[in-house]
């Protein structure tokens, strides 16, 4: 077979990810071409080599791809997953089909009988490929791809907003290792569960610790939701946690704390399975989000909205539910605390908080519960937006203060984030601006119109105006 010439030529390849950058382009190459040529041969008859060849060759060539996948060369990484995918997702398909069709274990007897030309069985191939599969697990997670690609960037009016990235190579990446990963948690959820805790631990005693070390295998943690059972889960994730919070204790430093945070918040907000049978430990996330709101570091403050908006999402119902031992509804006490939550927020973090309690009171079907709700949610932005309304009717000219036109494009887009989450319920929050915000629309057209009349197109470049037309895009999507 053409492994055991590879291995007179390559050996075992034990230190070909210390070594790559060391490789001159052909040896690279052709490497490459070994990782191209066994992948695909695999993919198209590995059942015929596992029934044909010696065990010995079958893992061999197994054992490059798993060293070829360590390299740090995303394209050549990508070739070796591609393959990992397709031997993990065969061996849980097979384990589901011989759990179906093989009641008893007498059945499958004849399907071990490999020199007879009979496939595998699953018990067999399992076992056969354990400690492949064990080494894949310690390569997805050290190699995980980040789950979401935020940028910071600046938009049509001058203002720096953070932009999520639906569909980039990196996210693409990241959904093939969490497939991946599925399936090999499925295939052994105990040697994933000893793995993760191996790498947390590691992470704890320093031997391993670094922010992408961290991030890496929180990514990965979060990504097999799901995938075991509800006890098992419930079991791992309490100790990932209090791992995880020790950490965060452990380590000085604002910004080692702060990426610590994140991950604590990212790892919670991906279990809502978790989450939605255990109300008061979700109470307790939800609290504790609220107070990462008023850490001085700005990733956290963001990591907090962003997690308080995907756990709203996930389990609306158990915040609008009267809990046993709880004097009202948790979003009633939210919605009472709101503006000593956001209040070291800033404007784009006060959007996403107000969509979070939005999907919260979506989740209310009593109308007239849900509108109160609207109410005390809006109430101090409506203040405001009555305050400054008054003021311009009373002076256009106020019109002219750029803090004024910035107070009122964030009120509506406060108006846009709750409203995109509560959905036709907001309609009665509508009508109590709607009326001024026509006004203002027309007001602000006319400004825009007059400056680009005197001084021509430059004029849309005025801060002043980048802010009116804010306001004019806002009010039209809302």
């Amino acid at each position: 077979m053409a492994v055991g010439g590879l291995h007179e030529i390559l050996g075992d390849l034990g230190n070909v990810s210390e070594e790559w950058d060391e490789y001159d382009d052909d040896q690279q190459e052709f490497i490459q071409n070994v990782a191209i040529f066994l992948t695909s041969f695999l993919s198209s008859h590995l059942r015929l080599v596992e029934t044909s060849a010696s065990r010995a060759s079958v893992i061999q060539a197994h054992q490059y791809v798993l060293r070829i996948s360590q390299v740090d060369e995303r394209e050549l990484f990508k070739v070796c997953l591609e393959y990992w995918n397709v031997l993990v997702r065969g061996m849980y398909e097979d384990s589901r089909t011989s759990s179906f069709n093989a009641p008893s274990g007498l059945l499958n007897l004849g399907s071990n009988a490999g020199a007879n030309g009979a496939s595998m069985s699953a018990d067999l191939r399992r076992q056969m490929y354990s400690g492949i599969l064990t080494g894949v697990r310690y390569v997805m997670i050290s190699r995980m791809a980040r789950p979401e690609e935020v940028l910071i960037v600046e938009n049509d009016e001058g203002e720096i907003v953070r932009e999520f990235i639906k569909e980039t190579d990196t996210i693409t990446l990241y959904k093939a290792e969490r497939e991946c990963l599925i399936y090999l948690t499925h295939l052994d959820p105990k040697d994933m569960e000893n793995i993760m805790v191996e790498k947390l631990n590691r992470q704890m005693d320093g031997s391993e610790w670094s922010w992408s070390n961290l991030n890496k295998l929180c990514w990965a943690i979060g990504s097999i939701s799901g995938s075991m059972s509800e006890d098992q889960e419930r079991r791992v994730l309490v100790i990932i946690i209090k791992d995880l919070l020790s950490l965060c204790e452990l380590k000085r430093g604002k910004d080692n704390k702060a990426v610590v945070a994140s991950n604590i918040m990212y790892v919670v907000g991906q279990y809502p399975r978790f989450l939605k049978a255990h109300w008061k430990f979700l109470k307790t996330v939800a609290n504790k989000l609220f107070e990462f709101m008023h850490e001085l570091h700005e990733g956290v403050r963001d990591m907090a909205c962003d997690t308080f908006v995907t756990i709203a999402q996930k389990c609306r119902r158990h915040f609008i539910a009267h809990q046993p031992g709880e004097a009202s509804p948790f979003v009633d006490e939210i919605i009472a605390n709101a503006e000593s939550i956001t209040s070291d927020l800033m404007p784009q973090q006060v959007n996403r908080f107000c969509e979070a309690v939005g999907y919260l009171i979506s989740a209310q079907l009593n109308t007239q519960t849900q509108a109160m709700l609207i109410s005390g949610l809006m109430k101090p932005y409506n203040d405001e937006w009555n305050s400054l309304v008054q003021k311009v009717g009373e002076n256009i000219n106020v019109l002219e203060d750029l803090n004024v036109v910035k107070q009122l494009g964030n009120i509506l887009r406060v108006n846009v984030s709750a409203c995109g989450a509560v959905g036709k319920g907001f309609i009665s929050q509508v009508g109590n601006i709607y009326i001024d915000m026509l006004g203002l629309y027309k007001a602000v057209s006319e400004i825009i119109s007059s400056c680009v009349a005197r001084d021509g197109a430059i004029a849309t470049k005025y801060a002043n105006v980048r802010a009116m037309r804010t306001i004019k895009k806002e009010a039209l999507r809302l």
